[in-house]
Parts: C-alpha cells; sequence; structure tokens
C-alpha cells in the first residue's frame, strides 16, 4: 500500500520531498544556489533584521538561559519567560487573557475540542486551515462548513440551526492559501444578530495588520466581538509559539481543558523571550507593515489583498512547471497542490516579506509577465 500510493502521488505530479535548505538572509541557499525567498512566513523580515543579534548579545550578557524545556507548563516548564510573554501580548491586546502555547496547530486543535461539547454547533469557512479542521474532527460538537467568505450561506445555515447550546462561526482573518480577508464586520453582525461565538484565525495578519500589528480583527474594528483570537508566533514575530487571546475565565478553562497543552512539552525559554522582545517592539514596526502593503499593491493592482498572493495554475502539473521556471529566474516559490487546496486550484504562493527591496518586486514582477 506505502509503494503503491508513493508511486501513485509521482504520477500525479504531488510526490512531496524535504528539500535540504539554508538561509541567508532573505535567500534561500539550494545546491549552492542563492534563490530570493518568496516563500517564507517571516512577514516583516525580522530573521535578517540584525534585532537576533543584538538580541543574542545582550540575552549572552545577562547570563543563563535555556535552549530547551524539561516539561508542560503543568509541571516544571511554566518559566517566568511564559508570564512576562502573556504579560506582553496582554497589553498589546488591551488588557486582555492570553495563553501561549506550542505551536498553532496545538491551538488549532486543542480549543475547540476544549470549549465545545455534544448539543453545540460550529460553523467554519470551507478554507480554513486543516489545523483546524483537525480541530473540528476532534470536537464532540456537530460541525458544518459554510462556503468560502459566503455569509449568505451562513446565515441560511444559522436560520435552519435548529436548538443548540452554543454556535460558533470559526474563520481564518486572512487566509493562509489564497491571501484573502474573511467579511470580519458581517461575521460580527452575525454574531451579535444570532448570539453566537466567534473564532478568528490571526496566524497571517498578527504583526502585519491593524493598529500596533494587532491583527485584521483591530483594523476592522471588531475586536470586542471575538470570543477567541489565536494567532502564531512563528510567522511575522519570526519566532516559535502560538497564543489565544480571550477573556480571563476561558483562559482558565483552557489551563484544564486544553490536551494540547496539557500534554506537551513548554517552550524554551530563550524563545520566549525573543518573542516577548518582538511584541514589545510590534508598535514601532508601522513602517515594515507600510512596505508591505506597498509591495502588495505593486503586484495585485487596485485589488484588495494581502502579502499573500496566490498565481493560479490549475493543474498540479503546470504548478510545478512555474516553481520551476521562477527558481530558473531566481525566486524560490514552491508549488501549492491538493490535498493543501482543492483538486485542480493547484498554484504557486508568494508570500512577500518587509526585507525585499522595491528592486526585488520590479524584477519578480517582470519574471510574472514572462511566465504568464
Amino acid at each position: 500500500m506505502i509503494r503503491e500510493t508513493l508511486e501513485r502521488l509521482a504520477a500525479e505530479d504531488n510526490l512531496r520531498t524535504l528539500p535540504q535548505i539554508g538561509i541567508d538572509g532573505k535567500y534561500v541557499v539550494f545546491d549552492g544556489k542563492r534563490y530570493l525567498n518568496l516563500s517564507s512566513n517571516d512577514y516583516l523580515g525580522l530573521s535578517c533584521s540584525g534585532l537576533h543579534r543584538e538580541f543574542m548579545h545582550r540575552a549572552a550578557e545577562e547570563g543563563t538561559f535555556l535552549l530547551s524545556n524539561p516539561s508542560s507548563r503543568l509541571l516544571t516548564g511554566n518559566s517566568p519567560d511564559y508570564t512576562r510573554l502573556e504579560e506582553a501580548l496582554s497589553e498589546l491586546f488591551g488588557g486582555r487573557a492570553v495563553l501561549v502555547a506550542g505551536s498553532g496547530y496545538a491551538v488549532n486543535t486543542g480549543i475547540l475540542p476544549a470549549l465545545t461539547r455534544k448539543g453545540d454547533l460550529v460553523l467554519a469557512d470551507k478554507l480554513v486551515h486543516a489545523s483546524l479542521i483537525d480541530g473540528l474532527r476532534l470536537c464532540e460538537a456537530r460541525w458544518e462548513r459554510f462556503a468560502h467568505n459566503d455569509t449568505e450561506h451562513l446565515e441560511r445555515l444559522l436560520v435552519r440551526r435548529g436548538d443548540y447550546r452554543d454556535v460558533w462561526i470559526v474563520t481564518e482573518s486572512i487566509f493562509s492559501m489564497d491571501g484573502d480577508r474573511a467579511p470580519l464586520r458581517r461575521l460580527s453582525e452575525l454574531k451579535r444578530r444570532y448570539d453566537l461565538k466567534l473564532y478568528v484565525d490571526e496566524a497571517h495578519a498578527f504583526g502585519v495588520c491593524g493598529p500596533d500589528g494587532r491583527g485584521l480583527a483591530a483594523e476592522e474594528g471588531i475586536e470586542d466581538d471575538c470570543d477567541i483570537r489565536i494567532a502564531t508566533l512563528g510567522k511575522a514575530t519570526a519566532s516559535q509559539g502560538a497564543f489565544c487571546v480571550t477573556d480571563a475565565p476561558t483562559r482558565d478553562f483552557l489551563v484544564n481543558r486544553m490536551r494540547t497543552l496539557i500534554f506537551s512539552t513548554a517552550l524554551p525559554p530563550l524563545s520566549l523571550r525573543w518573542s516577548e522582545h518582538i511584541v514589545r517592539l510590534l508598535p514601532r514596526m508601522e513602517e515594515r507593515r507600510k512596505r508591505l502593503r506597498d509591495y502588495s499593491a505593486s503586484i495585485a493592482g487596485d485589488t484588495l489583498h494581502s502579502h499573500i498572493l496566490p498565481l493560479p495554475a490549475g493543474e498540479n502539473s503546470r504548478a510545478v512547471e512555474m516553481s520551476r521556471r521562477f527558481r530558473e529566474a531566481g525566486f524560490w516559490v514552491m508549488p501549492i497542490r491538493y490535498p493543501t487546496v482543492p483538486r485542480g486550484s493547484a498554484r504557486v504562493r508568494i508570500s512577500l516579506n518587509a526585507a525585499l527591496s522595491r528592486e526585488d518586486i520590479r524584477q519578480f514582477i517582470e519574471t510574472c509577465a514572462n511566465i504568464g
């Protein structure tokens, strides 16, 4: 079965491998050649900003620090660095309660199974991240998906929802594969009209959108309507881990019921310190956020989009070919294929970052025109 599956994937241009690459500033190094990196989630370009060197020098001067952690947060892993990071995030988010966990996957597979129960209903956008789908599969609640960003379809489901205790709407704010934005204001209206709960995954918006980088919910003015907001620390903040923004009782409940927190090894103190350092700097990074907006506008034109730009290919073979041609031109752009995206909607996915120059963007636009 294993061999047959691998052969079938290869025949479908869908066989994945793990490329051995190095990172050199804004470039990827592969087989001895350098490529401009347009596949990273380091949206603010912090990994090549020099901030790491300054931080590590100061950390070394301050004394010893752990590069690992020996246990879960509930045993001996809850270092003071967790408290400082959660306090920094709470300050950024206006005093709301914050809970830090090991990864975005752990957060999305852990929260809804903890908070929902039989007799609840979860309505999720069709294109939410795979980690949310896996979390839904672990729920005792009933769940359905509504057509992508289609609030009319969502409202039809709400009208005929039946007798449920709690009903959740689940969405990303900026979608990871298409880079488009959820209609958060309309979702907020539906939440109020039908007395719902709202879960927003801000993984690709945190640090990049909104006042001080708080995300799209802040940009759209609906923060108070979000029962759960999650974001990762491994994208725009160039660190590791993830967090949930909620109210204090919900945070306490998750500490006691969220299995992916309870049964996971804690994050290393050094990573927590770095995350806190960047979180406190986010309000001063508006220039980087503006640069991203300008680059996106240069490529997408008047279309309201984001720093994630999909170039449609359709079939897997076309996406692989486009990726190869971009690499020949000096750009590291990876093909995205089924099952990451639906069949027939393969694409190459462009992730812009603030470390790029305007000349980089100009050359990329020229290459796009040649590849078609």
